[in-house]
């Protein structure tokens, strides 16, 4: 087996990205903080259980968005002896501790607060409805401002990949302003549940409005907090690319004059736009073993050039049975399938 040689997005462009990204995420951050001080002060003052519990959510975003600070500063780390692939999965690691902190700081804490307001109802004053509309004035215009930079960005993203935005959403293999986005729509939607529970306290005189408002904010953030954590873990534990990128580099190798057969293609994403790639292939007869390692150089070199995102490159040269290119064969297909059905759920940008 034959490593390649390193490869992959420029530096530059790469660098590029993370500048971004890094600005994505402290535009969030000044909001959320902006936003936790002026929510938990006036929820506090007024006893509002929604505003507490866009508080809590808040302070759950403010703390995630220092994780995904972390995590891009960490995964630019160059690879070492104990890393020899980088350190590009910090960014995955960190995106599940957000995942962790919506769930625990958010979701659990406006679900206490939902519940105790439910069996606890309190009376407000004009003014504090004054207050609070005011607060949650505030917090949507900050957050739909961080919310219009992270859409931005996943649009550039979308765009550079040939994908549409939901898509990029859902497949993109940057956590990082993928969780940011979640969160800033999540607040979007979680300050607007928080008004429609004010305002239905302040017309019918019911603190349990308010209340169902917390528990509505709770559901929502249990399930964000859900979904990131289920794609982050897949992207931790060891995600195939894209299944074009496969297609395309099982092409490049099937093309080469001197492989017979491309008898295995495994794939993993090592971080933001770079993945490792492993491939069995069968050579041609009548290549001898001198001239192995000078057509390895070459097809690697090939497929770095076509497939950058591929940083890693190893190929295994064996002797194929018939049973290894029937089985060759069924892959191939179900590579086929898997992109058809993606393009099917994933119209062109």
């Amino acid at each position: 087996m034959t490593p390649g040689d390193e490869g992959g997005t420029h530096p530059s462009r790469r660098a590029d990205d993370d500048g971004r990204t890094t600005g994505t995420v402290i535009v969030a951050l000044l909001a959320n903080v902006l936003i936790t001080l002026a929510k938990a002060v006036t929820g506090a003052l007024t006893a509002s259980p929604a505003l507490l519990a866009e508080a809590a959510h808040s302070v759950a975003d403010t703390l995630n968005e220092v994780f995904l600070l972390a995590s891009v500063r960490r995964s630019r780390r160059r690879p070492d002896a104990r890393h020899p692939f980088g350190y590009g999965k910090e960014r995955y690691f960190w995106a599940l501790l957000a995942a962790v902190g919506i769930f625990v700081t958010g979701g659990c804490f406006s679900f206490y607060q939902g519940l105790h307001a439910w069996f606890t109802p309190e009376r407000q004053s004009t003014a504090g409805f004054v207050a609070t509309y005011a607060v949650l004035g505030v917090a949507l215009a900050a957050e739909g401002t961080s919310l219009l930079r992270a859409t931005a960005q996943l649009r550039a993203r979308a765009r550079a990949h040939g994908r549409t935005l939901a898509r990029e959403v859902a497949a993109s293999d940057d956590p990082t302003v993928r969780t940011v986005f979640a969160e800033d729509a999540t607040a979007v939607l979680g300050v607007l549940l928080a008004a429609a529970g004010v305002l239905g306290h302040q017309l019918t005189g019911s603190q349990r409005w308010e209340a169902a408002a917390a528990l509505a904010i709770a559901v929502l953030l249990v399930l964000v907090a859900y979904v990131l954590g289920r794609a982050t873990r897949d992207l931790l534990v060891g995600q195939a690319a894209d299944p074009h990128q496969q297609r395309e580099a099982y092409g490049i190798l099937a093309e080469q004059p001197e492989i017979d057969t491309v008898t295995a293609l495994q794939t993993m994403r090592l971080g933001v736009d770079t993945a490792l790639l492993a491939a069995r292939v069968d050579l041609r007869a009548g290549i001898d073993s001198e001239e192995v390692e000078e057509v390895s150089v070459r097809i690697k070199a090939e497929l770095h050039r076509r497939c950058p995102a591929f940083t890693e490159i190893f190929l295994d040269i064996v002797d194929a049975d018939t049973a290894d290119r029937a089985r060759a064969a069924a892959h191939r297909r179900a590579l086929d399938r898997a992109a058809a059905a993606q393009d099917d759920s994933d119209p062109p940008a």
